[in-house]
């Protein structure tokens, strides 16, 4: 799909890239794919941002997402240099999850989630019954007319006003569809419409939580998320999900690009209206003639105001924030658990309360009172990663519990990050993951606080939430005015937060600056 959006205007011969996370390193490839010289610069050590890894005894931590939708993203990028999966180094082998997700319930019941539509009706009809299983197949049909729908125009295409949604023929048939459809209804009242068991209802809405908003007050038009993640298939990089940034990395510098690790942008020169070069910390002065600028909101705005431009002054509604558990249990204790799923849900009874808790209005929120929990065991799928200490067998685990950003509910997290994993470990005990809380040997733990040091609002590395006035058109857009030759990409621009809205966020930070970015090469 190639733009017809505003595009940067004057000469952009070179290139500067700001942060190697995915929506950077997409609009590298992408740059770098129209002929361009660009310059790729991260502050890391690594690549990958949001996407990134640290070191453990005997392994590396993905301390990012989890979860990859939509493989055909990395595939575009990399054909912009005429790369492929198989010839970077590292290669970029994916395995399909069957299933996407294992859930489990209060009840003590389970229910796989299966790409597959066949398989995904059989195991509703098995756990639900025959009714539901065909009020399911007609959800499972909405979700792929809303993907359908929304995916070019409101997901995959710039905007420049939310005019453009009834700009010309084809934008104003899209956007009627969603209209009737019900993309501008509420995501919960949709799903409640098709599907009657309740916890179908929590497989096709938890979802809403990636954008920051209640199911009850999320958009129809987000069920896109639930179609990617349920419908269209879950995968997993041989290797962790770092290979993808490394594969990315790879392909740019072969195709001759340039990438500066350990290399952190202090200020941004302007001259006449455009940035004329970014100055790192030690001085450092690197010129530009365009600069895409993937950080989160706070530091491009930072980075921005070097350059004498201001920035919306519009309060910023961001994201419930996470606590993520990093760490290696013994395989004598995980092979006694009754899942054996790479992806777990973990559900609480109070599925309303946990999301009032994690979205109340500025201070007033809390810690969930009865967690739903991701547990993700990525040994499961790739043997390789487990980890011999001692000449104990251990397979690498990692727990993500939702929880307040630091506007929502300011918590000391120095203070209580000790005491609140131990109560999600005695949870998970209490819900049939015997031994986790005496064997867990906890290598890194991510809260608020640490993500507030990295740079992320309010501590959330889900970047701003898609409440409407955050959606679509009315997102932070990736033009800045006041400087005519800078482009934003990453979660707080558009089109949003996740790994597939990031990776087109780069190719459309790509077409600000050359319509044709994104073609692959021939």
């Amino acid at each position: 799909m190639t733009s017809t959006a505003a595009t940067v205007t004057g000469p952009t011969d070179h290139v500067v890239v700001v942060g190697a996370g995915l929506s950077g390193l997409a609009a590298a490839l992408h740059l770098r794919g129209t002929g361009r010289e660009v310059t790729l610069l991260e502050r890391s050590d690594t690549v990958g941002g949001r996407v990134g890894s640290v070191a453990a005894p005997g392994y590396r931590i993905d301390t990012g997402a989890s979860v990859l939708t939509m493989p055909d993203l990395i595939d575009e990028a990399l054909a912009a240099v005429g790369a492929t999966r198989e010839s970077t180094t590292p290669p970029l082998r994916l395995h399909p999850l069957h299933p996407a997700y294992h859930t489990r319930f209060a009840d003590g019941t389970s229910i796989d989630v299966h790409s597959d539509p066949e398989r995904m009706v059989a195991e509703v009809e098995r756990t639900c019954g025959t009714e539901e299983a065909a009020r399911y197949r007609r959800l499972r049909g909405w979700l792929a007319s809303m993907f359908d729908a929304a995916y070019d125009r409101f997901v995959g295409g710039n905007f420049d006003s939310p005019v453009d949604l009834v700009a010309e023929p084809t934008s104003l048939r899209k956007t009627l569809t969603l209209l009737k459809l019900g993309g501008f209804a509420k995501l919960g009242g949709k799903v409640d419409a098709f599907v009657h068991d309740d916890r179908l209802r929590r497989i096709f809405t938890f979802q809403a939580l990636y954008a920051g908003v209640a199911p009850a007050k999320a958009l129809g038009v987000y069920s896109v998320i639930a179609h990617m993640d349920t419908s269209l298939g879950v995968t997993f990089p041989e290797g962790g999900m770092r290979v993808i940034a490394e594969s990315m990395a790879d392909a740019f510098t072969t195709a001759g690009g340039t990438l500066r690790t350990e290399a952190t942008v202090r200020s941004i020169e302007q001259g006449g209206g455009r940035a004329r070069a970014v100055v790192l910390e030690g001085g450092e002065r690197i010129a530009c003639d365009a600069l895409v600028l993937t950080p989160d909101l706070p530091v491009v705005d930072a980075l921005l105001g070097t350059a004498g431009v201001r920035t919306p002054r519009r309060r910023i509604r961001a994201s419930p924030s996470a606590v993520v558990v990093h760490g290696r249990v013994p395989v004598s204790v995980t092979e006694a658990w009754s899942s054996r799923s790479h992806h777990v849900i973990d559900f609480g009874a109070k599925w309303a309360e946990t999301f009032r808790e994690l979205t109340a209005r500025r201070g007033r929120g809390s810690v969930m009172s009865d967690p739903s929990l991701l547990i993700t065991r990525t040994s499961l799928t790739d043997p390789g990663l487990r980890v011999t200490t001692d000449g104990v067998e251990q397979e690498p685990i990692s727990v993500l519990a939702p929880c307040p950003n630091l506007d929502t509910a300011p918590i000391d997290w120095d203070a209580v990050t000790e005491p609140y994993v131990r109560e999600i470990l005695l949870e998970m005990e209490r819900r049939g993951y015997h031994g986790i809380a005496e064997h867990l040997v906890i290598d890194h733990v991510d809260t608020p606080t640490t993500w507030a040091a990295q740079g992320m609002i309010a501590g959330t590395p889900f970047s701003a939430s898609h409440v409407f006035r955050q959606t679509g058109p009315f997102r932070r857009r990736n033009l800045v005015p006041g400087i005519e030759n800078v482009v934003l990409a990453g979660c707080g621009t558009t089109p949003g937060v996740g790994v597939p809205t990031v990776l087109i966020s780069g190719r459309l930070a790509a077409q600000r600056i050359d319509a044709a970015a994104g073609r692959a090469r021939a």
